[in-house]
């Protein structure tokens, strides 16, 4: 039997905690209301007058319209004339990358630096609007590095998906193919054959994938492939696509020749990045699996006009003047055959934080600006598998706004100008 000294010691021992438990009150949730002149409803396809969002603890609990019952208590925040939109999403960036470091320029800077390279362009590229971005390649998972630090509050920027390395083969865009065969520079993605491929897939995803983005074919700024060359089989593909979508990860494949594109999307990827030389096949194969294009038709402009001078080697500068108009066309040509298409806009090739001057070309080229961005919300947030949580201004979603003076629908560059960011439910940035 337990003695009384026992009994009154083992009450005393467990009294503090068990008023404390009672006493100690719930955090009062943090609740924002945000009104404007109009919204974008995205999910409609309309603009929406005079609207109010109700926010609490970071996700938006109601969307109604000025002068509606509010809870008590409510952080106001009124933008005036401006019109909100969700916050935008750019399905293909490079955050630890820098346009005006190009070519052999980079080997003066040590691999750590690329890290704070990223630091400063997650904040350039919130701040702009994008409040969700899939970083589609980063060495050391800087990418990775970045996530954790924003999610931790050490750092400023947008929510990430992250790829870490991209996965190609020996030689291939994904390779470092500008040194001699003495300088060796490894890579845990560099992979030949379905078991090497596998195994590369699985160790991304150990060390913070998310999504999974390998090279079909030869790229623009690789300096010894030719841009359209098909670089993994049909059989290396679906080994890559099939160990991904075991571990839940969709994939991503950098392709421009078409026989690339045609053979990545029979293998079942989910979104095809540039796309440029595709045809009315490849429309019709992308439209039958489901697959989504993601093609960067601002960024031939920049790579044209400042890529010398930027030290972007001269083979890469002709492959952009054969495939860079070409592209354009066949972003025209998918629109108009009903292909999905997502905003991806390569930021990192062109400084990253001017994501947004891709709208302008994506209606110059045949959208329509809601559908432009609607392929930036809506699409963006399908793309990533999380339509629940970005995309739109809707119940459910995370508070993550932004607003602009003028009417995005009648003039899509207004964009390039957002004067509030919103993520989470948080003021990023307030109009001056």
């Amino acid at each position: 039997m337990q003695s009384l000294a026992a009994c009154v010691l083992g009450l005393a021992l467990s009294a503090p905690v068990a008023v404390f438990a009672q006493t100690t009150p719930a955090p009062a949730p943090q609740t924002v209301v945000v009104t404007a002149a109009h919204l974008v409803d995205v999910l409609k396809g309309t603009m929406v007058d005079d609207p109010q969002v109700v926010i609490i603890d970071g996700r938006i609990a109601r969307v109604g319209h000025k002068g509606e019952a509010v809870p008590a208590g409510a952080q106001r925040i009124d933008l005036g004339p401006r019109t909100l939109l969700p916050g935008l999403i750019d399905l293909h960036v490079h955050l630890t990358s820098d346009p005006t470091i190009s070519g052999y320029r980079g080997l003066e800077y040590t691999d750590n630096f690329w890290t704070i390279v990223g630091v400063a362009n997650a904040k350039k590229t919130l701040l702009a609007g994008f409040t969700t971005v899939r970083n589609v390649g980063s060495a050391n998972y800087d990418d990775v590095a970045l996530k954790q630090a924003i999610g931790a509050g050490y750092i400023v920027g947008p929510r990430i998906v992250p790829a870490t390395y991209a996965v190609g083969a020996t030689g291939g865009h994904c390779d470092a193919t500008e040194f001699p065969p003495s300088v060796s520079v490894p890579s845990p993605a560099v992979a030949n054959g379905p078991e090497e491929i596998r195994k590369a897939v699985r160790t991304l995803r150990k060390y913070g994938a998310e999504v999974i983005k390998f090279c079909g074919t030869g790229g623009v700024l690789s300096k010894t492939d030719s841009v359209g060359a098909q670089q993994y089989s049909l059989e290396e593909m679906q080994a890559l696509v099939e160990a991904a979508h075991m571990l839940d990860m969709k994939v991503a494949v950098h392709a421009h020749g078409k026989a690339g594109i045609d053979t990545a999307i029979r293998a079942g990827v989910d979104t095809i990045e540039h796309a440029s030389l595709a045809d009315a096949e490849s429309f019709k194969l992308a439209k039958a699996h489901g697959t989504v294009f993601d093609m960067d038709i601002y960024n031939d402009d920049y790579i044209l006009a400042e890529g010398e001078k930027n030290g972007v080697f001269a083979e890469s500068l002709e492959k952009e003047r054969q495939v860079g108009l070409k592209q354009r066309q066949t972003f025209q040509a998918a629109h108009a055959a009903g292909v999905t298409l997502g905003f991806g806009s390569d930021g990192g090739v062109y400084p990253n934080g001017d994501n947004a001057r891709q709208f302008a070309k994506m209606v110059q080229w045949g959208m329509r600006p809601m559908e432009a961005i609607q392929a930036a919300t809506v699409t963006g947030g399908k793309v990533l598998g999380k339509e629940g949580d970005v995309g739109a201004i809707a119940p459910g979603r995370y508070g993550d706004l932004i607003a602009v003076s003028g009417d995005p629908l009648a003039d899509v560059t207004v964009l390039e100008h957002v004067e509030f960011v919103m993520k989470g439910g948080v003021v990023e940035k307030a109009p001056d």
